[in-house]
């Protein structure tokens, strides 16, 4: 029996994220845990991939170490001229491997987003990646480069509306 409106879906959700960053969760959610580490091992082997390149320019570089991570990350942060955003990270030899994952995952899923989008992103898309039983052991490194992207974002539109007021 069809229902003539039928239920939304977990599928149904996974629109609402840019279409980058739905299609790495929806891979990620058809994996079973044992895939789900072999895969974030592998993003966070590609981490290097997303580091700045010699001679580019950034409209906001924000490098530190901060208390919650174990090592100085670097977030630079380009617009292009349609103001979507473009994001290089830099990582210290001792950031954790979870950190290195969630980089490579959103520098590709967040890339060409505008601000606005990415700084409404809400973070429930974190645990379809690492799986719950990961976000519970590391909690505050799940979420670590999410927040720092997130901070560049609010920096930089700041930074906008005050050139423009």
């Amino acid at each position: 029996m069809s229902k003539a409106c039928p239920e939304p879906s977990d599928d149904a959700s996974i629109s609402t994220y840019p279409p980058k960053l739905a299609a790495i969760i929806g891979l990620f959610e058809s994996l079973p845990e044992a895939e789900k580490r072999e895969n974030l091992i592998a993003y966070s082997e590609q981490a290097k991939k997303h580091e700045p390149k010699p001679g580019e320019t950034f409209d906001l570089e924000d490098v530190r170490k901060d208390e919650e991570c174990t090592d100085t990350v670097g977030v630079f942060l380009k617009l292009d001229a349609e103001q979507r955003a473009h994001f290089r990270v830099t990582l210290g030899p001792q950031v954790q491997t979870l950190t290195k994952a969630m980089t490579s995952i959103l520098c590709r899923g967040l890339d060409g987003m505008p601000l606005d989008s990415i700084m409404a992103l809400p973070a429930d898309f974190v645990p379809k990646i690492v799986g719950g039983q990961l976000v519970r052991i590391r909690s505050q490194t799940v979420y670590y480069i999410l927040t720092r992207i997130k901070s560049a974002c609010k920096v930089l539109l700041n930074r906008q509306r005050a050139a423009q007021a």
